[in-house]
């Protein structure tokens, strides 16, 4: 009986990024270098993060250990979608230089290729900084069987929040084709706005980042739950547990797109 076609693309994209990762690792001292590079690049935001609050008793009525849960789950949800399919910014490049038109000759789902290509595991270093905190900042939260659900739902739900993003605003580029910071702004921006309390924006910033660019559900709501904590803004409380609907949602939008741009591409050599 014929596998399950996700399935089969998991497998596809693991042997692709198993190519990748089995290429980087002829130079080891370099591919460690990189990957300890870079924990310690991203970790310095945390340290500015811990300076500032021994200026500070707290940012809006967080605490310190409060921020850091935002913090960590945030940057840990775009760390894992961002080590999985973060090679989508690409696809602008892809179009430029034809390989695109490789890509879609091949036996393979575009975006499964597209994804997986140039696959590294130097991100690592993000992941365990990000993990670091956020693991620290749990030993603050008060567990039990529904908090933990919550949590664990929270990543998974996040990470794939962004992958919708990436994918999403990574496919202007099938018009622009050189729209890689305009995708920025919402991926990674994204994930640095959420990194501290929403409370100090205003409403008007809540809304968009709940309705439009829904990445208050990548930690804020469920954060929220976890702490033990009012909405400051009101919003309805069953938004905490709202996170699996938008990243489903905002998955189902970005495949959408992706379709859209393949078929508005008509090659480098049209």
């Amino acid at each position: 009986m014929a596998s399950p076609q996700p399935a089969r693309h998991l497998r596809t994209y693991a042997q692709i990024a198993w190519l990748w990762i089995r290429a980087a690792w002829q130079y080891p001292t370099s591919f460690v270098l990189l990957a300890v590079g870079n924990g310690l690049i991203t970790g310095l935001d945390f340290v500015g993060l811990w300076i500032m609050f021994s200026h500070l008793e707290d940012l809006a009525g967080f605490a310190l250990h409060e921020v850091a849960l935002l913090y960590g789950s945030a940057s840990l949800a775009l760390a894992l979608a961002d080590t999985a399919i973060g090679s989508v910014e690409r696809i602008g490049t892809y179009i430029r230089t034809g390989r695109l038109d490789q890509m879609m000759t091949k036996p393979v789902p575009l975006l499964v290729q597209v994804c997986a290509d140039q696959f590294t595991l130097r991100r690592l270093g993000r992941l365990t900084q990000a993990a670091a905190v956020f693991g620290w900042a749990c030993t603050y939260v008060d567990w039990s069987p529904l908090r933990v659900l919550v949590a664990v739902s929270m990543l998974a739900s996040g990470a794939l929040v962004f992958f919708g993003l990436f994918v999403g605003f990574s496919c202007v580029q099938f018009w622009t084709t050189d729209a890689t910071e305009f995708a920025n702004a919402f991926t990674y921006g994204g994930a640095t706005v959420t990194q501290y309390p929403l409370s100090i924006f205003p409403r008007e910033v809540l809304v968009g980042l709940t309705f439009v660019v829904p990445v208050a559900f990548v930690n804020w709501y469920p954060c929220l739950f976890l702490l033990g904590r009012t909405d400051p803004f009101g919003m309805p409380e069953a938004f905490q547990f709202a996170s699996p609907l938008a990243g489903v949602l905002t998955m189902t939008a970005a495949l959408l797109v992706w379709r859209t741009g393949v078929r508005h591409y008509t090659s480098t050599g049209s």
